[in-house]
């Protein structure tokens, strides 16, 4: 199970920004700046999220910090990467909050932009990363990952960074912004950071915020899967859907929970597995009440 806070950052101060903080709203603002910091032969780090920051952001933000000249932290409800439905309306929103945790984690500036600034009129481009969209959450959420693409494609054009961090509890979006900057040829390193996670072994998640206490604790059981799965598989089982029947169990005993998928795919293409004969993911989304939690663990043999 991964730590809560990742090897090295607990209770370690970030450095120090070199620049006073600074929240750009327009798009071309925020290229303009970028271009200049770069002309400066500076390093730029962005992260990318959708707010509400909770402590798996922080630790992408102090990663960033101890490993650029310039953060840039981004905050953008993404409409595009939500379905007709789903919680894009409600989806919790502290931008006040976000930008004091900022500061506090040294991140220089923060590119805040509306949806009418990054979809003006009549826009029609869509990033599409075929075939590593296609199982997992793409299967259950049709066009999710086209609207990820997309703005992550912008967001990179408009911050122009030589480094990006993202969290691996969307293993899957890791893995298309991976293949995304590879055959796009951005020249961008990806950094994935390991899943920070509750005392209790929940990822964690803003949309923990959605859950009842009851279902908070109900929830435990998704990580309590991620474990017995990986303990099967220490003491020797292989067979996929024996470790898909292990991680489920304690979620299937949950009356409040509801599985979305729970899966095995190789770890680099998400293809399907037989065995575990490679590394591997296991990947689940699992509604708890009306909230649909993602978690995930990398088995190897």
């Amino acid at each position: 199970m991964a730590a809560a806070t990742p090897p090295g950052e607990a209770g370690a101060a970030p450095p120090p920004s070199r620049l006073p903080f600074e929240v750009i709203r327009d798009p071309r603002a925020m290229r303009a700046r970028a271009d200049d910091l770069r002309r400066d032969g500076l390093r730029l780090a962005v992260v990318p999220t959708m707010g509400f920051l909770h402590d798996g952001h922080l630790s992408l933000l102090r990663a960033a910090r101890a490993q650029a000249d310039v953060v840039i932290l981004t905050i953008f409800v993404n409409p595009t990467q939500f379905g007709p439905g789903e919680d894009l309306d409600r989806y919790p929103r502290d931008e006040a909050g976000d930008l004091a945790k900022a500061r506090a984690c040294g991140v220089d500036l923060a590119f805040c932009p509306d949806a009418a600034a990054m979809y003006p009129p009549g826009a029609q481009t869509v990033i599409e990363v075929r075939e590593l969209a296609r199982p997992l959450c793409g299967a259950k959420r049709p066009g999710h990952f086209a609207g990820v693409a997309t703005v992550v494609t912008k967001l990179f054009n408009l911050t122009q960074p030589h480094v990006a961090f993202f969290g691996q509890k969307d293993y899957q979006q890791l893995a298309i912004i991976r293949r995304l900057v590879r055959d796009l040829d951005q020249g961008i390193e990806i950094v994935g950071l390991p899943i920070v996670r509750e005392p209790d072994g929940l990822a964690m998640s803003s949309r923990n915020a959605y859950l009842s206490a009851d279902e908070r604790r109900q929830a435990r059981a998704l990580s309590a899967g991620l474990e017995a799965a990986a303990v099967a598989l220490a003491a020797g089982t292989r067979d996929a859907a024996a470790l898909v029947a292990r991680a489920r169990a304690p979620i299937d005993a949950q009356p409040a929970a509801r599985v979305d998928y729970v899966e095995l795919r190789d770890a680099a293409e998400l293809t399907p597995i037989e065995r575990v004969d490679r590394p591997a993911v296991l990947a689940m989304a699992v509604f708890v009440g009306t909230t649909r939690l993602l978690d995930n663990r990398v088995l190897a043999p």
